[in-house]
């Protein structure tokens, strides 16, 4: 089969879902795609809703939905189950009306869902009307030509690509982003007991979640996270609660459940939004204990430092131009992925993949194909990096990197490629990129065996990349 794009971390209910408490009843994903609280329905940017983008960095629109993820031709989805964390919207601000709209202008999913979220007492059944949202609509065909399915491993996503009945489908893969979804991270100590077993819980879902981002935002009382928010969020919420420390007794009990493969249940982890401590915590722990797992960072950036213990830049061609926070990747933590056989999705937000004085110097153009041409490099930028540093190891430069957009999560995307519609157009303005690197540069650094065609190159981070890691790992 063709193989389509893959996105390996959206939000497509994000929003449909957070629409849904304010109509009746509450949490359906309606079938028709003109209503807000469904998954299918169309909200393309406004010329508005750009400008408010590039002022403030506000996205007002919908990135994931599934109906653009059908006019991008990604058919491949990690959709991210994620209850928006109380912290965010019980905040600075306060809880009052003025506070909703705000919130509401922020983030877009409703007023109603807002003061759900203030006063949330359970996570994990928040989790579960979410899983259910999406069953709701599982194989339901829209206007006659559309579907999304749930499937539980690769032979179900071969059968549903390969099947030639006129429907285009869109095959998700469900995971979950922050572990506070087992009921942790509010006021008081979590239960143990309740913890551990909503954790093995999900292993027995119909459509077990294929990975799980482990940290989030804030505090879940199982490992630190690191410094992810900025700007005018920053300023309304408190990130400070656990921030930078490592994996509590908990979180490595809730770790060795996710991680046992008894009947073949394992859930792989996602180190995404761990602190660096926590991240080297759980590297040592599958070093010590000879786990073979992947590590998956599915949304992701790399900083251009080498290690946390060294934060110094190597590859000065790409190094400095990259965000030097510990919220993205050090060299050494990538050169593990790579050896372990993992995946890394690059995110799609502008503030995460490129330095402050970087995106200061992009050229501004009132073209579009200049625009796409500007902001593309950003994403450049990363896949160079990343493949000069395995290539500098005697690595395969070309075999872990793979699209994990974030859309929907409330990022600011690359400018003119603002939702799941445009993948295409960045694909196609990438291997731009790839060519003028691979007629220079790329010739006189990259490794014989590295030196690959710019489609070949392309054509692996968007698709076969992934494709691989998941016909691998979800069986």
């Amino acid at each position: 089969m063709e193989t389509p794009y893959i996105d390996l971390h959206c939000h497509p209910s994000m929003k449909p879902f957070g629409k849904s408490f304010s109509v009746s009843p509450t949490r359906r994903n309606s079938p028709d795609p003109s209503k807000p609280n469904s998954l299918w329905y169309y909200d393309p940017p406004s010329l508005t809703d750009k400008l408010l983008n590039y002022v403030g960095g506000l996205t007002k629109f919908s990135q994931a939905n599934a109906s653009a993820l059908t006019y991008g031709n990604v058919h491949i989805v990690c959709p991210s189950l994620y209850p928006l964390e109380k912290w965010f919207v019980h905040n600075n601000l306060g809880t009052g009306s003025v506070s909703d709209v705000l919130n509401d202008f922020a983030l877009g999913i409703g007023k109603e869902r807002i003061n759900f979220i203030q006063q949330i007492t359970d996570y994990y059944a928040d989790l579960t009307d979410e899983y259910n949202f999406y069953r709701q609509l599982h194989n339901t065909v829209i206007n006659g030509k559309y579907r999304y399915v749930l499937v539980k491993n690769y032979t179900e996503i071969e059968y549903w690509q390969s099947l030639n009945d006129g429907i285009t489908t869109i095959c998700f893969l469900l995971t979950i982003e922050g572990m506070h979804v087992l009921n942790t991270g509010l006021e008081t100590d979590p239960n143990q007991e309740e913890v551990l077993a909503h954790a093995a819980a999900l292993k027995q879902w119909e459509f077990k979640p294929f990975f799980v981002t482990f940290a989030h935002h804030f505090w879940n009382h199982l490992c630190g996270h690191a410094k992810s928010l900025s700007g005018l969020v920053a300023d309304a919420t408190d990130q400070s609660k656990g921030i930078n420390t490592g994996f509590t007794d908990l979180g490595w009990k809730v770790l060795e459940t996710l991680l046992d493969n008894t009947n073949n249940k394992r859930i792989l982890i996602d180190i995404k939004h761990m602190s660096a401590l926590a991240r080297s915590e759980y590297i040592h722990y599958l070093k010590t204990n000879n786990i073979k797992v992947p590590l998956i960072m599915s949304h992701a950036a790399a900083n251009g430092l080498r290690s946390m213990n060294e934060p110094v830049v190597d590859i000065l061609e790409t190094g400095y131009k990259l965000l030097q926070e510990d919220i993205n990747f050090y060299d050494d933590e990538i050169l593990y992925l790579a050896q372990s056989d993992g995946i890394m999705g690059l995110q799609l937000d502008e503030r995460r993949i490129a330095s402050a004085a970087t995106l200061h110097d992009t050229p501004h153009s009132l073209f579009r194909n200049k625009i796409m041409h500007y902001r593309s490099a950003l994403l450049w930028n990363q896949v160079q990096h990343i493949a000069e540093l395995l290539n500098t190891h005697g690595l395969f430069a070309w075999n872990n990197i793979a699209i994990g957009s974030d859309f929907d999560g409330i990022i600011d995307p690359l400018n003119a490629f603002w939702t799941e519609e445009e993948i295409p157009f960045l694909a196609d303005y990438l291997e731009r990129h790839a060519y003028n690197y691979m007629q220079g540069r790329g010739k006189t650094v990259l490794q014989t065996y590295n030196q690959l065609s710019p489609h070949e190159i392309i054509t692996r981070i968007f698709s076969d990349n992934a494709l691989r890691f998941i016909k691998t790992y979800f069986i």
